[in-house]
């Protein structure tokens, strides 16, 4: 069986909070996880209760002001999967992390599938602002600022549970996962879908699957290889040996 890494064809790669945590981001469902440690946090994820709930509001925003990835700078593994581009092999990265790290450390070709925490959106209308004008209203003594245009609610730009994906962002993850010869999952539990799915997807369109998680996935029989090392000394070393340096 000849080894996934001799494969030269396009790269696709789904990432989540894990390859973050080296940058200084908490995962969420890790023994130090953000939900793990405050499972209150997990209800301000929550569409319906963000939307019926102003005290959650209220510290979702204050959530957001203290979120260590207005400070946070892309780890070895972010600027690996530069590395990889840069060598001319055709990379899509998926991610489901917010902290727009992969654009920070150079990437070009990157699917927010959760949207980011660096811009606002009115659930009502269609006005958008960045985050931090929004939070200079609550630091002025707005605890739950309203949409400036129709009164209606705010929210970071992110996807929460309970809330409607964007169809755009969908469709372009499944085509770097339909086109990808080599599909790398890299710090990701893989129980959210639509995220996880696009494991299936590549691996039914002839990818070969490559799971770098320190817990076990529901993905892990599809895969071709299966890395538990930690993600900032892991992923540079499969980049290079993809690169054959």
């Amino acid at each position: 069986m000849t080894d996934w890494r001799a494969r030269k064809g396009p790269i696709g790669v789904l990432t989540g909070a894990g390859i973050s945590t080296d940058s200084g981001i908490p995962d969420f469902r890790g023994p130090r996880g953000v939900w793990t440690e405050d499972p209150i946090a997990e209800l301000l994820s929550t569409y319906q209760n963000y939307v019926a709930d102003p005290e959650l509001r209220t510290r979702a925003w204050l959530a957001r002001r203290d979120n260590p990835a207005w400070h946070a700078t892309p780890n070895s593994a972010h600027q690996a999967l530069v590395r990889l581009a840069a060598s001319g092999r055709p990379v899509g990265i998926i991610t489901q992390n917010i902290d727009r790290l992969h654009q920070r450390a150079g990437s070009d070709t990157v699917v927010e599938i959760h949207g980011n925490m660096f811009e606002v959106v009115c659930i009502d209308c269609d006005f958008t602002d960045s985050m931090a004008a929004t939070l200079e209203r609550v630091a002025a003594g707005e605890p739950d600022p309203a949409c400036p245009d129709c009164g209606g609610i705010l929210k970071a730009a992110t996807v929460m549970f309970g809330q409607q994906l964007d169809g755009a962002a969908i469709r372009a993850a499944v085509q770097i996962a339909e086109n990808a010869e080599i599909f790398l999952a890299v710090g990701s539990s893989l129980q959210v879908e639509p995220a996880a799915s696009m494991c299936a997807v590549a691996v039914d369109a002839g990818a070969d699957l490559v799971i770098v998680n320190d817990e076990p996935t529901p993905y892990d029989d599809y895969a071709a290889e299966i890395v538990r090392d930690p993600i900032g000394a892991a992923l540079p070393r499969l980049v290079s040996e993809i690169l054959g340096d």
